[in-house]
């Protein structure tokens, strides 16, 4: 897993703390703390919506312990 996925992975995260923390207890820790409908927590909530996206590829990547798994079946 690359650095920008990595970074991207701890910020969805974040964002899905946030989405838990809406649901349960309607506090929305971005607004408490950037401020309601400012434009830094807009700016906030399109960086985690692009890290989601980022992280949608996380979906098709193969797991590299099956393949290796399949590989030592075939190979004996």
């Amino acid at each position: 897993m690359s650095i920008i996925q990595r970074i991207a992975l701890v910020l969805t995260i974040i964002g899905a703390i946030n989405w838990g923390l809406i649901g349960f207890f309607n506090f929305n820790l971005v607004a408490a703390i950037f401020g309601d409908g400012s434009a830094l927590s807009r700016i906030i909530y399109g960086i985690v919506g692009i890290c989601g996206l980022i992280n949608l590829g996380l979906l098709f990547k193969p797991d590299v312990e099956v393949e290796r798994s399949t590989e030592a079946r075939t190979t004996r």
